[in-house]
């Protein structure tokens, strides 16, 4: 008699993506993402911006500051970063 332990059908949970905007790429491999986003007050009701800075590893260096990008929780590649760079939704011009 073979007994199925839990562990083999343990399923991943899905992982969170934010959107943001490139604000520092000078560093090797990492970019700095600011993220702004405009929840209402629980009790107020006002609206308030709330906005958050992630540190981001980007493999090939090829976003750049300004890009809009979309990024993807990670598991811990370094002491600050946790998220990687999915895709960049939009290139800055100037």
């Amino acid at each position: 008699m073979i007994k199925e332990h839990k562990c083999e059908k343990k399923i991943r949970n899905l992982r969170k993506q934010r959107q943001g905007t490139v604000i520092s790429d000078k560093m090797n491999k990492t970019i700095v993402v600011y993220e702004m986003k405009k929840v209402k007050h629980k009790y107020y009701g006002k609206s308030i911006t709330k906005n958050k800075k992630y540190m981001v590893h980007d493999e090939e260096n090829i976003s750049k500051n300004g890009d809009q990008v979309s990024i993807m929780e990670t598991r811990p590649i370094s002491k600050r970063k946790c998220w990687r760079l999915v895709s960049i939704l939009e290139k800055y011009e100037k």
